[in-house]
């Protein structure tokens, strides 16, 4: 294959930012053949700044573009299963945004049409790029950090206001967006955390509608998880906090990490808590401590995710965020629904997505649109709130 030529499919902020990234040669082997949006205004701006760019108001039209080898899906997020599925079936690679979709059933309809594929399957989780949160996680997966006890993650600096919120009409409504916090910013920092610590047994989850803001959906969730080994774990997001905080900590047999400020703090112990507590005969036992801090390196963001995806269909090297992975943030948040609407009861995982998809279905049925604000003019490009904000 000589590069690798995508369409892009929905053109707003995120898909005018990864064209104008890809169509000004950022990323070594890509380029775009194709842009496709149902918004005609969007279209013309594509067509005024670019040459030799295909454009169409129905991607199917795209997808039968024999100048299309893989596609970029930046669509509400409730198109992105039914979108990718139709882009397997025609022998497209597909690199999706988060989240894969708003509910577990749809996300396992698209991991069946991906294997059956043979293609390469993406998703945009670009925070696992950040020289940290790899680092945190080669320290848990190797046992470095013992058995894992407890995580907390604070993770409340997602701040929107509500000429965010008013910006489009899909925006925080459960027939839009399918949720809110949970399911537009925190899929992130939810995929970050199964990916570092493992995916809990279970999910319990307070999640508050409507806080901060006149939206339908949840600005505010907190989660305790329980895992098979009997460690927890606490998950708190926000988008009505000023200043907000980004702090992960991970306590096991062996040590701690703490993630903050750009920096990853580790205390190891010298020998296994859980040992000294049994043997040791101080009641008070100092355990010999070995201090490490890292700082953060660049972090590539959507440009990594996009040149990973690119030598992963022409190299065959590793996918960084396999789309495979989207299902499992993605039953953490829908669990987190569960158990909101089941009067904060605790939601075993995996669990039968019937229940949920017919919760979900009556509230977007009551769902109310609206026409939506001016859209934001800080799109078309990276900006740093799509990076890891500490």
């Amino acid at each position: 294959m000589d590069g690798l030529k995508v369409g892009i499919i929905g053109a707003g902020n995120m898909g005018s930012a990864h064209f104008n990234c890809i169509y000004s040669g950022e990323i070594e082997g890509m380029r775009v053949t194709a842009v496709c949006d149902t918004d005609r205004r969007k279209l013309e701006e594509i067509r005024e700044k670019s040459s030799g760019v295909a454009l169409y108001e129905d991607y199917r039209e795209l997808l039968d573009n024999p100048e299309v080898d893989g596609v970029i899906i930046a669509v509400p997020h409730p198109l992105h299963a039914q979108t990718a599925i139709a882009a397997f079936e025609k022998g497209r690679h597909v690199l999706v945004e988060k989240p894969v979709d708003i509910t577990l059933s749809a996300a396992q309809r698209l991991q069946e049409a991906a294997r059956k594929s043979g293609k390469v399957f993406g998703i945009m989780f670009n925070q696992r790029t950040n020289s940290l949160f790899r680092r945190a996680r080669e320290m848990v997966q190797s046992g470095q950090l013992g058995e894992l006890k407890r995580s907390i993650w604070i993770i409340t600096n997602w701040y929107r206001t509500q000429a965010y919120y008013n910006s489009g009409g899909w925006r925080a409504t459960w027939a839009g967006e399918g949720g809110g916090v949970l399911i537009n910013q925190a899929p992130h920092n939810l995929d970050l955390w199964q990916w570092i610590c493992g995916m809990p047994k279970s999910v319990t989850a307070f999640c508050n509608m409507a806080k901060y803001h006149q939206i339908e959906v949840e600005d505010e969730a907190t989660l305790y998880t329980e895992y098979e080994n009997g460690a927890t774990g606490v998950f708190i997001t926000s988008t009505g906090d000023y200043p907000g905080t980004n702090r992960l900590e991970i306590t096991g047999t062996r040590g701690k990490i703490v993630l903050e400020n750009g920096v990853l703090r580790f205390w190891q112990l010298s020998e296994d808590e859980r040992r000294v507590s049994a043997e040791s005969l101080e009641g008070f036992a100092m355990v010999p401590t070995e201090y490490m801090e890292y700082q953060a390196a660049d972090e590539p963001g959507h440009k990594g995710i996009l040149q990973n995806f690119t030598d992963a269909v022409l190299k065959g090297g590793e996918l960084l965020a396999p789309g495979f992975d989207g299902i499992y943030e993605l039953m953490i948040s829908n669990a987190a629904y569960l158990s909101e609407w089941q009067g904060n009861r605790k939601v075993m995982l995996p669990f039968d997505p019937t229940d949920f998809d017919k919760r979900l279905a009556e509230k977007a049925e009551t769902s109310r649109f609206h026409t939506g604000g001016p859209e934001s003019k800080d799109i078309c490009s990276y900006l740093p709130r799509w990076k890891v904000r500490w």
